[in-house]
């Protein structure tokens, strides 16, 4: 692929500025990330992915969202149909697989269907943390279920009815999100949980996917992993779990590096997030003198990135809809 620079970058609005497109034309970002403050109607949405597609010159650049259903979803009424939380497709799993694994490949054919009419071709999503009692609702109703094996069946079909719908989906967050009892956004969480708790519980959903193409990491410290870095920031956690233990072999993401977990200089983290182990790194505030801190010292991306990424495409056009869902 052409040599770009390996972050997502969010924008300030509905509609880019000046200074937006002249920044991204020069910086070629490897992609875009948008928000709700980037959607507002479909036709607006529309021009603005084309704007962003003909301002850095590639007609392929990735663009994402957040689009899991529930609280969290970047589109909305009235403009855009309101669906579930992924809680409510383990729900119907647990009370009859065939209807549940039904209703998880509906759910993630319908999101697609209506992200690529406005230009939207990649989904970070599904959620395959665990609901776990008594932690954070950063997780929570996200989740689609506490046990592990729900979690990979469900998250399983979103994966593969958004590739045959030509949607990356990006499988969150690695290696495993649901113990945090402090929202990242807000500052650092710390996991006490055994290695083997977390491998018998909430590692299983990940290594049961490990076959996705995209993943994202977590701004989480797992003492049992790493006690002096989140996996975001520790090649520990990448090396020995991530890529190790779980066997992704799929494009890595940081999660956003603009949360309130990373105490650092913003300068300093896109460096440090991509030598510890991330393919493509997150700055998702779309502020534009802080993308520009953020991106200064961001080397090109790097051939096995390319590489991945490359991987990733392929399985979406060899990925094809199955008749009667």
């Amino acid at each position: 692929m052409t040599k770009v620079k390996p972050v997502l970058l969010g924008l300030e609005g509905g509609v880019l500025t000046n200074e937006e497109r002249s920044f991204f034309a020069q910086l070629q970002p490897f992609g875009f990330i948008l928000f709700q403050r980037n959607c507002l109607n479909p036709a607006q949405l529309k021009s603005l992915t084309n704007d962003l597609r003909e301002t850095v010159q590639r007609e392929d650049v990735p663009i994402f969202i957040d689009q899991e259903g529930g609280r969290v979803a970047r589109l909305k009424p009235p403009c855009w149909p309101d669906f579930p939380a992924a809680r409510v497709l383990g729900e119907a799993y647990e009370k009859d697989p065939a209807s549940g694994l039904h209703a998880a490949a509906q759910h993630a054919r319908e999101i697609s269907f209506m992200l690529s009419e406005v230009g939207i071709n990649g989904n970070c999503a599904p959620v395959l943390d665990l609901l776990v009692a008594g932690a954070s609702d950063a997780i929570g109703d996200r989740a689609f279920s506490a046990d592990p094996d729900v979690a990979a069946a469900c998250g399983r079909q979103m994966v593969e009815n958004m590739m045959a719908c030509g949607v990356m989906p990006v499988i969150k967050h690695f290696p495993g999100h649901g113990r945090v009892k402090i929202d990242p956004h807000l500052d650092l969480p710390f996991v006490d949980a055994p290695l083997e708790v977390l491998e018998q519980q909430d590692f299983k959903p990940f290594a049961a996917l490990r076959d996705a193409p995209c993943g994202m990491n977590c701004h989480v410290v797992f003492n049992a992993i790493d006690d002096a870095a989140p996996v975001s920031l520790s090649k520990r956690a990448h090396d020995e779990i991530i890529r190790g233990a779980l066997g992704f072999e799929g494009l890595l993401f940081s999660d956003d590096l603009a949360m309130g977990a990373l105490k650092m200089p913003i300068e300093e983290r896109g460096r440090l997030a991509l030598e510890a182990g991330a393919d493509v790194v997150l700055f998702c505030r779309g502020v534009l003198e802080e993308s520009q801190a953020f991106c200064a010292d961001l080397p090109e991306i790097s051939d096995a990135a390319s590489a991945r990424w490359e991987r990733a495409r392929k399985q979406i056009k060899n990925c094809h809809c199955e008749e009667g869902l």
